[in-house]
């Protein structure tokens, strides 16, 4: 299948800049594909969507202030890093702008010597591996220096950082939030499991494989980097018997989506309890597994977010939806409005 099969117009003043003031007031796009319907409310109205016996899972990493600025110390050239992963002791996958001017052994100073970072390997995707030297606490050093890794289609400055955080984020170690989280409120969640839902939490740490552009013309020819993921023994028990019962597991976007088909994927369509990487890329023709329903945000043309969109619900399903929350003026992309997928 072509990458360019997955592109579509999308007006630049659509791209929404800064998040809501209040996080549930995004529109919502209801899509059922049994029903093959477009219903438009707004996302405080999910709750009437979902039924007793239904099971939320959603994401709660937690986006660390991963974009540093720094200086080569032999040049002073001024390079920009984000951290991707921690790959043992003080040793980081970083993504470095410019990537041609730091080779093997090459020192940048960030924070009037704070932090040293001394390049130790390079990645054939332009990534760059660190070895980190400074004193102190590192996550506390981090949110001295850092900043928030957002997108570079937003061009405003974000006053707060929580806002690109979900309310329930918990475990440290993504390089951008799990965007279709950012709509719930804790009131939210609180009328959600009133209603007899239950909420379970995964965790999966987006990195490069989540917002890597596809360079592939073939979409099969792509190859996703790897991300951490970890379902605990207690939500793998809760979701088997979500499932035994009758009920639906709704993911609440892609990155939940992604951890759940791994582990249904590596033990025969059960969810257990699991912890590792997964370089999972799901893209159409695919036979979803673990998830009934999805909770996802308006993604980029061409990337492998509207591809595993298109998997679960359809491409022209998927597109002819876009087009329609085109016309009517949604937000788009990580502080944009929401799609809620039914089968």
């Amino acid at each position: 299948m072509n990458v360019e099969d997955f592109d579509f117009n999308l007006p630049e003043q659509l791209i929404a800049q800064t998040p809501l003031k209040d996080r549930t007031s995004s529109r919502l796009l209801v899509l059922n594909k049994q029903a093959d319907t477009i219903n438009h409310t707004v996302f405080s109205e999910i709750v009437h969507y979902l039924k007793e016996g239904d099971c939320l899972v959603l994401n709660d990493t937690r986006v660390l202030p991963a974009r540093i600025y720094g200086i080569k110390k032999d040049s002073g050239a001024k390079i920009e890093i984000l951290l991707l992963h921690q790959i043992e002791g003080e040793r980081w996958e970083t993504l470095v702008k410019p990537a041609k001017r730091v080779k093997i052994g090459t020192e940048i100073i960030v924070g009037n010597g704070k932090l040293r970072m001394i390049c130790v390997e390079k990645k054939a995707h332009g990534g760059c591996v660190f070895d980190f030297y400074y004193d102190g606490i590192f996550y506390e050093l981090l949110e001295e220096l850092g900043e928030m890794p957002l997108p570079p289609y937003i061009k405003e400055q974000l006053p707060e950082k929580e806002r690109y955080q979900t309310v329930y984020a918990k475990e440290t170690g993504s390089a951008a939030a799990p965007t279709a989280g950012l709509h719930f409120t804790e009131e939210l969640l609180e009328e959600i499991k009133k209603k007899g839902v239950l909420i379970q939490y995964i965790t999966l740490h987006v990195g490069l494989g989540t917002f890597r552009p596809v360079s592939a013309e073939s979409i099969e020819n792509h190859e996703m980097h790897a991300e951490f993921y970890h379902m605990s023994e207690e939500t793998a028990e809760t979701l088997m018997n979500i499932k035994k019962q009758g009920g639906k597991i709704i993911a609440v976007g892609t990155t939940t989506t992604r951890t759940l088909e791994t582990i249904a994927r590596d033990h025969n369509g059960e969810l257990k309890h699991s912890s590792g990487w997964t370089n999972i890329f799901i893209y159409p023709p695919y036979t979803f597994r673990a998830i009934d329903g999805l909770i996802t945000n308006f993604h980029l043309p061409k990337s492998t977010l509207i591809m595993l969109v298109s998997a679960f619900a359809g491409k022209d399903r998927v597109l002819k939806a876009y087009n329609e929350a085109i016309c009517k003026q949604y937000r788009f992309f990580s502080f944009g409005d929401a799609m809620l997928i039914l089968k």
